[in-house]
């Protein structure tokens, strides 16, 4: 089993309000090290501008020729009292200065020689004093030739400007972090509020198991969930209610084949004991063993409807080609079985449909027999199949109009139906199987007076193939028919 990540452990609103601070503090880090390192350009180059200025400006002034080389040209006299002046001879490549500061240390082989020499027109660079303060140089050549002239300045005042301005963004960084943190913590507060009502909501719906639809406000993405949840709800109710309406249905429907059972269970008991006095006349005894057999093919037909009918529809059928000529023609053979004082007359058409074949057989066994029970003895029953539409007609009484709508429904029965067989979930089936298949069934008057049930099933009439790859809906398998 794979750990989760630690970030997924932790709520939504601290990964909120981490990931605004963080972003918040890396923002404000970027720009801080753009600003530091801007300032720090401008300030340098500022500096380099003003010293080789002042270089160039010292190098032709009159009294430099007569002063270079006594080396002891205060800077003042030359209007740099900013700034310290030196002299590096071509031979000598000491720094001569009349200034007092701490000596400074050129290095081996100084461009500023070069410049001394006449190589260079001038250099510019950072050395160290001896103290270990930093200095700016510029070098420009002198008048008299063989001698470059140094103008160096401390860059200890712009360090120290340097350093505040980045403890001044420090703090402001700092601060600038901890309101990212704080205005992640509003949002994740006010903005996940919705979030956390829909949460308590379905918590609550966990606990109680009450399915009653939450409330939805505005048309954002939580607003959304929220409605999506909302239908996920009423499915739920709705196949809640249905699945207790079937076990309600169920359990009326199958109390009086059992009471009955169990009421000529006891007197063939009581016939067998004599506590009904003398022993029953044979022709009673197996009036009421063929009740007893009635009875139980009765529970069993209605058992096998109820597990066709609450069979999961996470199931994968058998999905397959189905010829739907074939499967009236064995629908038609075991009707005649049942109901062999019926004549059955059918004539179908080829057609090919995606589905299962049994489930299919079954639909088309129950509208026969179905025909087969209202038509009278010696009724016929007609059976048409053309472009996938089977019309079934019977002889009967036909079904009244304000019946029609409740004709699927299960165990729903009509009044001059309660005295005949059956568990009243027979056109449920038919029903359910016609959905399965993308069809649909109805029902209406026969030209013979009767009902006619008319099957729609999408298909074609050439033989059909099927990808044993794909999705096994029936649903999904007949849209690629375009039906």
């Amino acid at each position: 089993m794979r750990r989760r990540r630690w970030h997924y452990r932790r709520s939504l609103a601290s990964r909120v309000i981490g990931l605004t601070t963080m972003a918040v503090g890396l923002t404000v880090a970027l720009v801080a090290f753009a600003a530091y390192m801007t300032v720090r350009s401008q300030l340098q180059s500022t500096l380099d501008e003003s010293l080789m200025t002042r270089a160039e400006q010292a190098a032709s002034s009159p009294a430099l020729g007569e002063l270079t080389r006594q080396a002891q040209v205060p800077s003042a006299a030359l209007g740099a009292a900013d700034v310290r002046i030196a002299f590096l001879y071509a031979d000598d490549v000491r720094v001569h200065t009349y200034d007092y500061g701490p000596p400074l240390s050129l290095g081996q082989s100084p461009p500023e020689v070069e410049v001394a020499e006449g190589e260079r027109a001038s250099s510019l660079r950072t050395v160290a004093a001896t103290t270990g303060e930093d200095y700016r140089i510029a070098a420009v050549p002198a008048p008299d030739g063989g001698t470059a002239l140094l103008i160096a300045q401390s860059l200890d005042s712009q360090q120290q400007v340097l350093a505040r301005l980045g403890a001044v963004m420090l703090v402001f960084g700092l601060l600038g972090v901890a309101v990212a943190g704080a205005a992640g913590w509003a949002v994740a507060s006010n903005g996940l509020r919705p979030v956390r009502r829909l949460t308590r909501s379905v918590e609550r719906i966990a606990r109680t198991e009450d399915l009653t639809p939450m409330p939805v406000e505005g048309d954002d993405e939580i607003a959304r969930l929220a409605a999506a949840f909302n239908q996920m709800l009423s499915a739920l109710a709705a196949s809640r209610d249905r699945q207790r309406q079937l076990v309600a249905d169920a359990g009326h429907e199958l109390r009086t084949p059992l009471t009955s059972l169990r009421t000529n269970l006891d007197l063939l008991s009581q016939a067998e004991s004599g506590d009904l006095g003398p022993v029953l006349p044979s022709e009673t005894r197996r009036e009421l063993i063929e009740d007893v057999r009635a009875q139980i093919e009765e529970l069993t037909t209605l058992i096998g409807d109820l597990v066709q009918l609450a069979r999961d529809d996470g199931v994968k059928p058998a999905i397959e080609p189905v010829e739907l000529a074939g499967v009236v023609h064995n629908a038609v053979a075991r009707v005649r079985l049942r109901a062999p004082s019926v004549r059955l007359d059918v004539e179908v058409e080829p057609w090919w449909v995606v589905g299962d074949a049994a489930t299919l057989e079954r639909a088309v066994t129950n509208l026969l027999d179905n025909a087969a029970k209202w038509s009278p003895t010696g009724g016929t029953v007609t059976a048409r199949m053309r472009d996938g539409v089977l019309t079934v007609d019977d002889e009967g009484p036909g079904v009244a109009e304000h019946d029609r709508p409740h004709v699927f429904e299960r165990f729903w029965r009509a009044e001059e139906s309660r005295s005949m067989p059956g568990s009243g979930l027979g056109l449920s089936i038919v029903q359910q199987a016609a959905r399965r298949h993308s069809g649909d069934v109805e029902v209406t008057a026969s030209p013979a007076g009767g009902a006619r049930f008319v099957l729609t099933l999408p298909g074609n009439r050439q033989p059909l193939t099927v990808d044993p790859d794909a999705d096994a809906g029936a649903d999904v398998l007949q849209e690629t028919l375009g039906g």
